[in-house]
């Protein structure tokens, strides 16, 4: 019985590791190309710059900023070669500062998306001219960067019981 589960387990661990993101990769880009070439019109989110803009400005810049911050931390975290940087940091170390940049760059990130959603959800003029689909993705948006930061904790715990 053990073998069997053992045997799933490895290709589950190839199939969501291994697999499974370079299917999600795919997705995103054909689905992308396809939008664009049927809708590319609808690739836009209502501007409602000219109801309030001093919290649109600060939630915008926080956001913007520290999501991009997040983005090339992910992806030069995860795609840089431990040749590339071990002569420099030992692994728990690069994890130790990968975790406290991401995770205030993660905080900034939380503060500008709740100044977003608090507008488009409290501001009755912005309600009415933002769609469902506006308050939607800044919802999801917020789940994702939530699940991301009550990681953290875990992180850092494995990173202690690694030195």
């Amino acid at each position: 019985m053990s073998v069997v589960w053992t045997g799933f387990t490895d290709y589950l661990h190839d199939f969501l590791f291994g697999i499974y993101p370079y299917i999600c990769m795919g997705v995103f880009v054909i689905g992308s190309l396809i939008r664009f070439d049927c809708d590319q019109y609808t690739w836009r989110s209502g501007s409602s710059q000219m109801l309030r803009a001093r919290q649109l400005r600060w939630g915008s810049n926080l956001f913007h900023y520290s999501i991009l911050f997040l983005f090339f931390g992910h992806f030069f975290g995860l795609l840089t070669p431990h040749w590339a940087y071990g002569w420099a940091i030992a692994p728990a170390d690069k994890q130790l500062v990968a975790v406290t940049a991401g995770g205030i760059a993660g905080a900034v990130c939380f503060v500008g998306l709740s100044l977003l959603l608090h507008r488009r959800l409290y501001d009755a003029r912005i309600r009415r001219t933002s769609t469902y689909a506006d308050t939607f993705i800044l919802v999801l948006l917020s789940v994702q960067l939530s699940l991301g930061l009550v990681t953290l904790p875990f992180s850092l715990a494995r990173i202690s019981h690694t030195e």
